[in-house]
């Protein structure tokens, strides 16, 4: 089989030798120079860099023809997935169409889409009338149409208040306005396969994603699986018409248990999710992921730790460039029986501009596990509260600058 790859997640993330039979199959990675420089040296496949700022599309198109007889084109990234669908249509190769990938990728398109499901979603509006009042008055969310990590997220208290903060926008078609929702977010992750959901584990928010770009912590945790989330998950699928592969749904659960859809997307979640999934389930959702959409065997499935896994990133984007930082890590939380492993960005490595989750980039990093889901989740709520991350002055003495 010759695959194409577009390479997008971190190499680490998804460790492909361990998901493809490299000489079995001829594979082909291409990227942009600082994702593709994370591929392993010794992997045997070939190549192709695009330029910096190329556009991947028109650089496939550009470098690849129908005659290159590849088999499968493969994308595991959330902002891949559109421009997966145009390589297909490129090199003529079957694939989800163009209207099945903007229902998980558009936030507009896929609530459209489960409009009279039966699933309570949040009301919404994608184009405003001008001088028109939005259809409820509460806290109102303006978010980017397609986006992720909450990035560009904003919560108003009054749909007035949102209603102008869109109309200032550059670019409005880009975003729409939605209602808030009071409850906590959850977060459901599997593999489909043909339809149907095949594996799923369900994890509870320790605080909110919208928070974490300004600054809060942000982590999660496995909890028991209730039949109702099952269904709901497995209603979205079948609703938008996901065909396989990763799933990860976003809902609510309000303070009298009803649960609203938020979100979905056809990919691996972020953050820690997918060891979080494996140590859990025994389930290494990528390997799986792969195997169902190049068509060949799962993988079998390890053992499950029979604990509940979470995780809690303790965010490092919005501290002022160039600053020394002091992180205040408590004795208590390394030898807390939750503790699995505790992640620490060097002083010397300065956090990247951008919001991310990944382990190796943010300040803090917990991975944490047990036996109770509400011993797990007391845990992280108090290590969101106690441990710190702050700038210190560029003078500050030295032991002032980085402590943990």
């Amino acid at each position: 089989m010759k695959i194409l790859v577009v390479h997008q997640v971190p190499y680490r993330k998804i460790d492909y030798r361990d998901c493809i039979d490299h000489t079995r199959h001829q594979v082909t990675y291409v990227g942009h120079p600082h994702r593709m420089a994370d591929l392993p040296e010794d992997l045997p496949a070939e190549r192709i860099t695009l330029g910096a700022d190329e556009d991947l599309v028109e650089g496939v198109r550009a470098r690849t023809s129908p005659g290159d007889g590849y088999d499968k084109v493969l994308s595991l990234s959330e902002f891949g997935i559109i421009e997966a669908c145009h390589i297909r249509r490129h090199l003529g190769i079957d694939g989800p169409d163009l209207g099945q990938a903007e229902r998980v990728r558009d936030k507009v398109a896929m609530k459209e889409a489960l409009t009279g499901s039966g699933l309570r979603l949040p009301r919404f509006v994608a184009d405003p009338t001008p001088c028109r009042p939005l259809p409820w008055s509460g806290r109102t969310v303006l978010k980017p149409r397609q986006g992720a990590s909450s990035e560009d997220v904003t919560v108003h208290e009054t749909a007035r208040e949102a209603l102008g903060a869109y109309q200032k926008l550059a670019d409005p078609e880009g975003f729409q306005l939605e209602e808030h929702i009071d409850g906590d977010i959850l977060h459901a992750d599997g593999l489909i396969v043909d339809r149907e959901i095949v594996d799923l584990a369900v994890s509870r928010y320790v605080n909110k994603p919208v928070e974490y770009a300004n600054g809060v912590p942000l982590g999660s945790h496995q909890e028991e699986c209730t039949e109702e989330q099952r269904r709901l998950a497995q209603r979205v699928v079948s609703v938008l018409g996901i065909e396989e592969g990763s799933l990860h749904l976003e809902f609510f659960e309000t303070e009298s248990g009803e649960l609203v859809f938020l979100e979905v997307a056809n990919r691996v979640g972020g953050a820690a999710v997918v060891p979080m999934h494996e140590r859990h389930t025994g389930v290494h959702l990528p390997s799986h992921e792969i195997a169902v959409r190049l068509g060949l065997e799962r993988p079998p499935a390890g053992r499950p730790s029979g604990r509940y896994h979470g995780w809690l990133a303790f965010p490092g984007h919005h501290l002022p460039p160039g600053r020394p930082r002091r992180t205040h890590l408590p004795e208590w939380v390394r030898a807390h029986p939750c503790t699995d492993r505790i992640h620490l960005l060097g002083p010397e490595q300065e956090p990247p501009r951008h919001i991310t989750y990944q382990e190796w980039e943010v300040p803090v990093f917990v991975e944490a596990s047990h036996a109770d889901a509400g011993e797990l989740r007391r845990f992280l709520q108090r290590c969101a509260r106690e441990i710190t991350v702050h700038s210190r002055p560029a003078d500050a003495p030295p032991e002032q600058r980085e402590a943990a």
